[in-house]
């Protein structure tokens, strides 16, 4: 019989773990886990349906192709398939089929700025079979537990035999996702996904695979500790307030109300204003609320869910979850969004926790919630004898615009050691300005700036990132954004620039270039070409007008509301997206050059390594600092420290 080169893949699987929550590592892990279905095609072939519920067998030439990594394995969302397949054929908790012979036909939709669904991507594309629209239903059906009832015989799984149409519909919905993949991969084949760009996805999964460890009695007292502090705070709210429920915003909005303080929300930054002119009884409610609005406790619940029976939490990364960019987006726990830290003495605070020491804890630290939420971090672990080094480039996307717009004074700033912010700040304000030294004060004013103008912001960009809070004044906003811009004029003239070339490469069909970055239009896609070579994709790109009537460029993609529409965008958005796309091949190519040191977590520009105690700090910062071979004359400089618990330092 011929090999089998190509392996199209797609499963229907039973458990009684909530995938949702604990993702496909732990959903694997139930007792009653199955692969009920299993459709695939050899070759491109006709696509085969196998009744895995029904006592049908996969052919031994397919089970031998997916353990054989010289064939390749194509699947939507390959992922999950990869997971569920190795714990199928035996393989235990931590050991998972090799992710170097699989291809994700979702990550390809993800690298041409298509929607990450297969209905999504059939209706974009236009293919000639679509995903069956019965699909949701049957999911719920036939994978999931369902509740006992008198017409269902108190049954709590739903079985083939129980409805044998439906059994059938499923079969045809299996058969049509493969169908649907295998038309997806004729439709994308101009545009092929480069081989170092599996290669990273590859990396990916070798991280998602790896976990990283959670101290599970640490966080099971967390959890403990968060409900006694609740139900205290919630006692003391009834106190104060007389309501039923005093969690309920309409209740306390019209509490407030009654003792004459109106307001329209009870978000963190109004109920900070009202605090500052708050009479003591409201003021002593309002405390009270912000500590129970505190919802960042909840991520420890989200890792007892998805840990592991090896206490590892897995797949808490999704390789091109940003499309636009192809940077990483977070899963499970969402390490992306971690509130800091700042308690000064963070072991002893974790020590009270992990003993259960509600009563000190109430003593030392005057709000729980707060003090639950700054140790969440600590929960992820090293294994038992080892350490994790967390190392982190230094302004990454200050000295990547610097670079590419060819804004020689900040590299100057970076390759003497200089603080970006007071140099921003002097550039500004034209006066020399030291941390903690000579004009100080205008530190923070040259840092509010870096934050948010750097992609052609505005007033607007900076009262979004606090500045009237931080105590500038509304007149001082606008001379900000032109000293800003004064002094970095080729930052300036590199957003019009880029905005030029767009329109011109869309309006003409033509390839265009400027500051290293190359525009070409092909086959109804706008490409953008990085320096690293890799390419960003607009879908279906066309001149248009913005909202203030002037010219700009459309495309599709997913918007802010989820759903697949026509964006626009300008030079300044463009060059956000070139920045960070750049920044993130940087942060790819310090984990390839650091791939065998077991890295188990990133998060946006740190890497987190689990690694013998006996490994150099200063050896693993050089080697996360070495230039890409792509970027000459682009400076970078990594730093890092150890920690025998995750935190920020």
């Amino acid at each position: 019989m011929t090999k089998i080169k190509l392996l199209s893949v797609d499963i229907e699987t039973y458990s009684s773990i909530d995938l949702t929550k604990c993702g496909t590592y732990k959903y694997v892990e139930a007792s009653d886990f199955y692969i009920t279905l299993f459709g695939y095609s050899i070759d491109g072939g006709e696509v085969q349906v196998v009744d895995l519920a029904q006592g049908e067998k996969i052919p031994s030439e397919v089970m031998s192709a997916l353990e054989d990594d010289s064939v390749i394995k194509w699947a939507f969302n390959a992922s999950f398939e990869r997971v569920c397949i190795s714990r199928f054929i035996g393989l235990p908790t931590g050991d998972y089929l090799e992710p170097s012979s699989w291809r994700c036909s979702m990550i390809w939709s993800a690298y041409l700025g298509l929607p990450l669904s297969l209905k999504g991507v059939g209706a974009v594309l236009g293919l000639d079979k679509q995903k069956m629209d019965e699909g949701k239903d049957l999911i719920k059906y036939f994978c999931q537990p369902c509740a006992p009832t008198k017409a269902n015989g108190g049954r709590t799984r739903n079985m083939p035999t129980d409805a044998p149409e439906k059994w059938e519909t499923f079969k045809a919905y299996n058969k049509r996702d493969v169908e649907v993949e295998l038309q997806i991969q004729q439709k994308l084949v101009k545009f092929p996904v480069p081989d170092n760009v599996w290669d990273e996805y590859h990396l990916s999964e070798e991280i998602n695979d790896r976990g990283i460890r959670v101290d599970m009695p640490f966080v099971k007292q967390a959890i403990a500790i968060d409900k006694k502090s609740r139900s205290r705070l919630s006692a003391a709210m009834r106190a104060i307030t007389e309501l039923d429920n005093p969690n309920s915003v309409q209740q306390m909005k019209a509490w407030l109300a009654d003792n004459g303080m109106e307001t329209d929300t009870l978000g963190k930054k109004a109920v900070s204003e009202l605090l500052k002119e708050a009479p003591s009884n409201l003021g002593e409610a309002l405390l009270l609320r912000q500590q129970l609005a505190k919802s960042s406790v909840k991520k420890y619940t989200a890792m007892e869910n998805a840990v592991c029976a090896d206490g590892r939490v897995r797949g808490m990364f999704m390789f091109y979850g940003a499309n636009r960019t192809g940077r990483f987006a977070g899963r499970l726990v969402q390490l992306q969004n971690l509130p800091q830290n700042h308690i000064p003495d963070l072991a002893e605070a974790r020590g009270l926790v992990s003993s259960g020491n509600y009563a000190a804890l109430e003593i030392l630290y005057e709000d729980i919630p707060d003090t639950l939420s700054q140790l969440i971090r600590t929960a992820f672990v090293p294994q038992d004898g080892r350490k994790f080094i967390v190392s982190d480039f230094s302004a990454i996307e200050a000295r990547v615009i610097a670079w590419l717009a060819g804004e020689d004074w900040r590299t100057e700033v970076f390759k003497s050691g200089g603080d970006i912010y007071c140099a921003s700040a002097s550039a500004m304000f034209h006066v020399p300005v030291e941390k903690h030294g000579i004009n100080g004060h205008l530190r923070q004013k040259g840092k509010i700036a870096e934050l948010a103008l750097g992609y052609g912001g505005s007033v607007g960009a900076l009262k979004a990132m606090g500045a009237l809070e931080m105590g500038l004044a509304e007149e001082e906003l606008q001379p900000l954004v032109n000293a800003w811009r004064q002094s970095n004029p080729n930052i300036v003239r590199f957003w019009w620039d880029v905005d030029a070339a767009v329109k011109r490469c869309v309006r003409q069909k033509k390839a265009t270039k400027t500051h290293a970055v190359r525009f070409t239009y092909e086959s109804g896609f706008l490409f953008i070409t990085l320096p690293s070579g890799r390419r960003l994709a607009y879908v279906k790109p066309r001149i248009g007008e913005n909202r203030f009537g002037g010219e700009s460029v459309t495309y599709e993609g997913v918007g802010g509301t989820k759903k697949w529409e026509r964006l626009e965008s300008y030079g300044p958005k463009f060059v956000e997206n070139i920045v960070q796309a750049t920044s993130r091949d940087i942060l790819v190519y310090a984990m390839r050059t650091l791939r065998n040191c077991s890295i188990v977590a990133h998060v946006h520009d740190e890497l987190i390594i689990e690694c013998d105690k006996r490994v150099s700090l200063p050896a693993i910062c050089e080697q996360m600092g070495r230039v890409p071979p792509w970027a000459n004359g682009l400076l970078l400089r990594a730093d890092g420290y150890e920690c025998e618990f995750y935190r920020k330092d």
